[in-house]
């Protein structure tokens, strides 16, 4: 496809989604800095643990590069933390985030790591189900103007769509469906 994806990779899943967009034919780099950022095209935001890595986007300006070029229109994408990450706001919770996506998020929405689960979920523009997923998952409890709801799980909205940006509240890089990498890509 010849596009260049980077991975934020402070901490988290950042090689399963390197595999997934190396099976869809992608360079991929990891990225852990705004020199590192300037290198692709495109950009995803991991799951893993919101606070802390919030924290290290902030100390070392990622974050700020991550805002500038999203604004900017780079493809933006984030699972479950990553998706924490990029929202405007967070229930309950006074943190790091990057305000880029206008949806308000509930954390860990289906409970505790134990209560962790996959099942399949209906995204809208795909033919067949995609597996779904959820490790202590959010789920988005308000979508601004302009946030294209793109998929449902027992009522809640776990897959959000706004122009550039993408939200996923489950981690489709760890089963072996790449259709959501593979689209996008095309984006």
């Amino acid at each position: 496809m010849g596009r260049t994806v980077g991975i934020v990779a402070i901490q988290g899943d950042f090689e399963k989604h390197a595999r997934a967009f190396e099976k869809c034919g992608a360079a991929v780099h990891f990225v852990k800095s705004p020199e590192q950022l300037a290198e692709v095209d495109r950009a995803v935001i991991p799951g893993g643990e919101s606070t802390t890595v919030g924290k290290l986007m902030q100390r070392f300006g990622l974050g700020a590069a991550i805002e500038e070029r999203a604004k900017a229109g780079m493809p933006l994408w984030g699972t479950c933390m990553g998706m924490i990450l990029m929202a405007k706001e967070v229930e309950a919770y006074d943190q790091y985030r990057l305000g880029l996506l206008d949806v308000t998020v509930r954390r860990n929405a289906f409970g505790a790591q134990v209560h962790s689960f996959e099942d399949e979920v209906c995204m809208k523009g795909f033919d067949q189900p995609v597996t779904g997923v959820f490790i202590r998952a959010p789920i988005v409890v308000r979508c601004g103007k302009g946030v294209e709801m793109l998929a449902e799980y027992e009522g809640a909205t776990v897959a959000v769509r706004q122009g550039n940006l993408l939200g996923t509240s489950f981690h489709p890089e760890l089963t072996d469906d790449t259709r959501l990498h593979e689209w996008f890509m095309k984006w």
